[in-house]
């Protein structure tokens, strides 16, 4: 079952997302001005927790991130790596491959997951039996759990795309135009850096 189109790496969206500015009022941290502190401390309390499930490894949750991001086109999390995912093996190759991950040197649990990804966002109303067995042949219960609750947790930047408050101005951007974090025990991220630990990058 192909479930989303492959994307390209290559070719800019057609949203032009490198121009795309605030679409509305926005407050000296670049956030929508009057926005509800209670709301917002809801939906972060809501990330916070899905961040602290721990069925699934960091490199399918890392992939799982990475897909929702190309295809919300949000920039601020195009720009972000997952440090444990990297010092799990996920490389920068595996992490562009995801454009076309069914063409790719992933797992077929991986290539699963990301099907998921594609029918959660776009069709979630055909997923098919199919699919379904896939799933259930590669994953637990409490796994399939956590992985839809992921995919909803990463597609919550679809606010800040439509908004146009997505943008990379807070994001400490090294030069190779990422940048590097790490997730507390609380599940909000705890570290934030332009250069890759371990790396020699200056």
């Amino acid at each position: 079952m192909s479930t989303g189109a492959q994307l390209s790496a290559d070719t800019p969206p057609v949203t032009g997302a490198a121009a795309r500015g605030p679409r509305v009022v926005v407050d000296g941290n670049g956030r929508p001005a009057g926005r509800s502190a209670e709301l917002a401390g809801a939906l972060s309390a809501y990330q916070d927790t899905v961040v602290r499930m721990d069925a699934l490894d960091a490199v399918t949750t890392e992939l799982v991130r990475r897909r929702c991001a190309r295809q919300h086109d949000c920039r601020i999390c195009q720009s972000l790596r997952l440090i444990s995912a990297m010092e799990s093996g996920l490389d920068e190759d595996g992490i562009q491959d995801v454009d076309r991950f069914e063409d790719a040197d992933f797992s077929e649990a991986h290539k699963v997951a990301l099907r998921i990804v594609d029918a959660f966002i776009w069709h979630p109303a055909n997923v098919d039996p199919e699919l379904v067995a896939q799933a259930r042949s590669h994953y637990t219960d409490r796994q399939l759990a956590e992985l839809l609750v992921d995919i909803s947790k990463w597609s919550t930047q679809k606010i800040h795309v439509a908004l146009g408050t997505d943008g990379t101005d807070r994001v400490p951007l090294g030069p190779d135009g990422r940048a590097y974090f790490t997730f507390a025990a609380s599940g909000a991220v705890a570290t934030m850096s332009p250069v890759r630990p371990g790396s020699h990058q200056v």
